[in-house]
């Protein structure tokens, strides 16, 4: 866990952003970047995304994110339609 500015911060959710959304759908969930990697899937509309050291494994984070997304969607039946509600 790392604590940054919130000119840090926004730079890197900026980045990380623009890394992510110029994949393809067909391309690996694992970017590098920097000093650690960037898991992420997409459901639906949503992603999700999250950064971890380069020895941890990004098979179990992406699982982790599945499980997460899976009870988000149990809980509200349908995640996407409630994540838009939101915004």
């Amino acid at each position: 866990y790392g604590t940054f500015n919130l000119k840090e911060r926004q730079k890197h959710i900026k980045d990380v952003t623009t890394l992510v959304m110029s994949r393809k759908p067909k391309q690996c969930n694992f970017i590098e970047y920097k000093d650690m990697k960037i898991v992420y899937k997409r459901y639906a509309s949503l992603y999700f995304v999250t950064a971890i050291d380069n020895d941890e494994n990004e098979l179990l984070v992406l699982e982790t994110i599945h499980r997460y997304v899976e009870t988000l969607d149990r809980y509200f039946e349908n995640v996407d339609n409630y994540i838009e509600l939101l915004f």
